[in-house]
């Protein structure tokens, strides 16, 4: 049985591995405060283009979320997010729970534009009621997107100068940033940092064996470190997840990981079409959507886990294959085989 349901199936590179146990029995400081995290950070804010920024590491996606969003926000604020950005469809209501609402704009293909931003606030702000409603704090979007699709540098920056004409501030979830990095040669974590006042950079789905960075280009929100540990982000053993994230940004390897999941990737999505499959979106990332019948997908099912995405008004239905850091080619082919 293939399984290419999700990008975190695996355990870590094994360089993670090696140097979790090799500083094993090593005591050190907890919550962060080590050499491990320290070298961290350097390398990160390097990768960033970003000398200044300031750096936390947190345990999850969720916490991370929850945790950036509702740093940002004051009590009155909601964000703005795709309907189909993932704060608003698996986070179980976690920033709600925050006591932030999530403001939906439709969207296309997984991704919202600049002008559907502006045309929400200039709405918003028409309305002579708009003191009792729920003020837009924060732009969501996340690089790449639900459905695989990619904010290019050029969107980034549109998005940059609509949030600074509405006082708003941008934060751009990054659980598969590696993806979209080497899919998009042109994009570089330096846009990011250039274009938003927060994102976070995924471990969980791109080699660590859980933990995702944040980057604050411009500076944290104050006593964001305490703020991380209220909605219970920060790990006591801090030096696990500067370990990780110290090897990950060490000599290329995020990168280079990630272009094996989009290579191995753009091999299914080649092999779907020559073989008369329909793509839903055509997602240059690590997600591969296709359209099948409900007799299609249960004949799959025999032989592969996918993921399940929706239905459509027809009754076919959209699934996902999803390849990961360690995808390997030989599993691949017999994915390819089984289509």
């Amino acid at each position: 049985m293939q399984k290419f349901v999700s990008d975190y199936m695996e355990g870590a590179h094994p360089l993670i591995l090696k140097a979790l146990c090799d500083t094993n029995m090593e005591k050190t400081d907890g919550y962060g405060f080590d050499p491990y995290t320290d070298r961290a950070k350097e390398r990160i804010r390097e990768s960033a283009c970003c000398p200044d920024a300031e750096v936390f590491f947190l345990i999850g996606g969720t916490q991370t979320n929850e945790t950036v969003i509702s740093s940002l926000l004051s009590p009155y604020e909601g964000v703005l997010s795709a309907e189909t950005g993932h704060i608003n469809t698996h986070e179980a209501g976690a920033i709600e729970h925050g006591g932030h609402k999530v403001l939906t704009l439709k969207g296309r293909e997984g991704k919202i534009s600049a002008s559907d931003v502006r045309a929400y606030m200039e709405h918003f702000l028409a309305d002579e009621n708009h003191e009792h409603e729920v003020f837009p704090g924060v732009i969501y979007l996340s690089e790449p997107t639900e459905y695989g699709t990619i904010y290019t540098k050029e969107e980034l920056q549109e998005f940059r100068r609509t949030a600074d004409d509405y006082g708003l501030r941008i934060y751009v979830d990054g659980a598969r940033l590696g993806y979209a990095l080497a899919a998009d040669p042109s994009l570089r974590m330096a846009d990011l940092s250039a274009n938003t006042d927060v994102y976070s950079i995924g471990g969980t789905k791109v080699g660590a064996l859980f933990g995702e960075a944040v980057v604050f280009p411009k500076g944290a929100p104050p006593h964001f470190y305490t703020i991380t540990k209220l909605h219970g982000a920060m790990l006591a053993k801090g030096r696990i997840l500067g370990i990780q994230f110290d090897t990950l940004f060490q000599d290329n390897l995020y990168l280079e990981i990630s272009r094996n999941a989009v290579r191995e990737a753009r091999r299914i999505r080649e092999a779907l079409l020559q073989k008369g499959y329909e793509l839903y979106i055509d997602s240059p990332t690590n997600q591969i959507f296709t359209i099948v019948t409900k007799e299609k997908a249960k004949a799959l099912r025999e032989k592969v886990l996918y993921g399940f995405m929706e239905e459509l008004g027809d009754g076919r239905l959209v699934i996902r294959f999803c390849t990961s850091w360690a995808s390997r080619p030989e599993d691949v082919d017999e994915l390819i085989s089984i289509l």
